[in-house]
């Protein structure tokens, strides 16, 4: 016996009826949700281990100072449900990362490995004590007073700006290689301040920036990793899996970093004690991958100077200079590579006399 149609008002009211029941279900769960993707390397060990290789020949040897914001009696950031306190996500961050970062063959020297209160400025006088290359200080954000708590975003932050003396250029490729990778493993965006996600410290306090940056000699960046005061977010950064994400990111970027090469710059000139009159210098600058000859900028005592030349077959910056007042000078020289990456800073003391050439 065949069954009768159902009469077209059935079947029209059916469907509408479930996807109205389904949409209220997932309303009503979507609060709890905490979403986050997990690296192919996290579910794939053979491609963890394929990224190792290719990295740890870049940064093999090399020496890295963490700094987690905070800690000990400074516990009072967290997130609007108790789940997060910033002291404690930074500090798993960075544990994490040590430890990738020793897998890769990175010593790495911590201002804080368990929770305990670090001075700034000891943050500052550890890291450039250490013999570490670079300086990354871990943290996550909030907005200003009554700021939105929907805000979320991941940010990394250099000193100073373009236009002052005391910037250099190579912390700002180092922010641009972290910022790449950590949002990506977080997918956050970079805010809606900055066309890349990194910014000047100066944006936060004007003219000063952030005291880890300002006192530090050392390369140094600031990660903002993404706001405890975001519901989700702060979901997210009570989980420990997440925190390695992170980590992960972070670690990426640092690999990243080294193996688009880092021009050295050395003095070759013998003796660093020059008559007023002839002041000849010389300078290797080199790297695996090719010196752009027009990044290269020279200066003496902050005052930018272009009689020099650059010899790309040799990698030889001679600088010749004359009639500076007797003292000392310091000879400032930044180079970027093929890929835009900077040198580390490079200051050289030099010493002027008078008729130096009758004392020898």
């Amino acid at each position: 016996m065949k069954s009768m149609p159902r009469r077209k008002s059935e079947v029209d009211l059916k469907y509408p009826v479930i996807l109205l029941l389904s949409g209220l279900f997932l309303i009503g769960c979507s609060a709890d949700i905490t979403y986050y993707e997990i690296p192919i390397e996290f579910k794939n060990p053979q491609k963890k281990k394929e990224l190792l290789t290719n990295y740890t020949k870049y940064l093999f040897g090399k020496k890295i100072f963490l700094d987690p914001g905070h800690g000990g009696e400074d516990r009072r950031n967290q997130g609007p449900k108790g789940l997060t306190i910033e002291a404690d996500a930074n500090l798993n961050v960075a544990l994490a990362l040590r430890d990738f970062l020793n897998e890769a063959g990175v010593q790495v020297i911590m201002s804080r490995s368990e929770d305990m209160t670090v001075d700034l400025k000891a943050r500052s006088i550890m890291a450039d004590s250490s013999g570490a290359e670079l300086f990354i200080s871990i943290h996550h954000n909030a907005p200003g007073k009554g700021g939105d708590e929907g805000i979320n975003y991941t940010s990394t932050y250099y000193h100073a700006l373009e236009t002052d003396f005391e910037y250099e250029p190579c912390e700002r490729d180092i922010a641009k290689y972290i910022q790449r990778d950590l949002s990506y493993a977080m997918r956050n965006s970079g805010g809606l301040g900055s066309f890349d996600g990194t910014y000047s410290d100066y944006m936060i306090y004007p003219g000063a920036g952030f005291s880890v940056l300002r006192l530090t000699k050392i390369p140094s960046v600031l990660v903002e990793c993404g706001f405890f005061t975001n519901p989700h977010e702060e979901r997210r950064l009570a989980i420990d899996e997440f925190n390695k994400i992170q980590a992960w990111g972070i670690f990426r970027g640092i690999a990243r970093y080294y193996a688009a090469g880092i021009p050295q710059i050395k003095f070759l000139t013998a003796e660093d004690i020059f008559d007023k009159t002839e002041i000849n210098l010389e300078f290797s600058i080199s790297d695996s991958v090719q010196i752009n000859a027009k990044s290269i900028q020279v200066y003496v005592d902050s005052i930018s100077v272009n009689n020099y030349k650059f010899e790309a077959l040799t990698n030889i910056l001679s600088i010749n200079l004359a009639d500076l007042e007797e003292g000392e000078h310091i000879v400032r020289i930044i180079a970027a590579n093929g890929n835009g990456n900077h040198s580390f800073p490079f200051n050289q003391k030099i010493i002027v006399k008078e008729n130096t050439k009758n004392h020898f």
